[in-house]
């Protein structure tokens, strides 16, 4: 499986990330530790929402959804 996920920062409430993994509770902990460069600043993060996926590609696609204009507008909407 694949997981589309989105998250929030707790020290920043307004800070949200959007990303993709097929282990999403090492990749949690990787943002909560600092691990990555997009995250390491607004850290510690909370899992808002995980969508998950069997084909990699439709993953990868409704995580560029969720970057665009559009995919920000429907997350505002539904998960935020």
């Amino acid at each position: 499986m694949t997981y589309v996920y989105l998250l929030r920062s707790i020290s920043a409430p307004t800070q949200r990330y959007v990303g993709k993994t097929d282990d999403l509770k090492r990749r949690l902990a990787e943002h909560n530790a600092g691990k990555s460069v997009h995250t390491s600043k607004y850290a510690p993060w909370w899992l808002v929402v995980a969508i998950a996926f069997e084909d990699d590609r439709r993953a990868l696609e409704f995580e560029r959804y969720l970057k665009s204009g559009s995919g920000q507008a429907f997350a505002s909407r539904h998960f935020w």
